[in-house]
């Protein structure tokens, strides 16, 4: 019985020992990498969720005459809903791979089909905002973050307003 748990310790003590490197040329390298990798611009940083996937195939541009939309006072409760215009002012077809909202009360709806080059189309987005409001009014900002075809391969839009509760409504809670 005591062999049985001296072996087990030793190969515990060989594996754990095997686990470390001994090239102090990787733990080198690996130095030098992680300075370069801290030592980005402000303008690296800002790229950098811009460019976060290459596209694959060909390119081409996406233009929305308004990225942002302010849906100003709701009560809380309340649906907002607002359709993005956009245009494929590239000489691609669009593909519009994903739209993502930052919470699950902000919902895209998006073209599944190729947007032909020139052609116009529509992200409608529905923001539900239920449990998100204050007496005095509560500033929402929600993004939505659209992956496709284009170079940068991500764009954003923005719906922002305040929501209000119901004075009456939070004094019976």
């Amino acid at each position: 019985m005591k062999s049985i748990k001296w072996f087990a310790l030793a190969v515990l003590f060989v594996s754990f020992m095997s686990c470390k490197s001994t090239d102090s040329s990787a733990s080198t390298d690996s130095a030098a990498k992680a300075v370069e990798n801290t030592t980005t611009t402000a303008a690296d940083k800002t790229n950098v969720k811009k460019d976060n996937a290459a596209p694959t195939g060909p390119t081409t541009t996406i233009e929305f005459p308004e990225s942002t939309y302010d849906f100003g006072t709701v009560k809380d409760g309340e649906k907002v809903t607002h359709n993005y215009k956009f245009k494929n002012t590239g000489s691609e077809p669009l593909v519009i791979s994903n739209c993502k909202g930052s919470c699950g009360c902000t919902v895209p709806d998006w073209p599944r089909e190729p947007v032909a080059p020139g052609a116009e189309g529509v992200i409608k987005v529905v923001f539900n905002s239920k449990n998100k409001g204050s007496v005095e009014g509560r500033k929402q900002t929600k993004r939505v973050t659209i992956t496709a075809n284009t170079d940068p391969t991500t764009t954003f839009l923005t719906i922002t307003g305040i929501v209000k509760k119901d004075a009456d409504a939070a004094a019976k809670k």
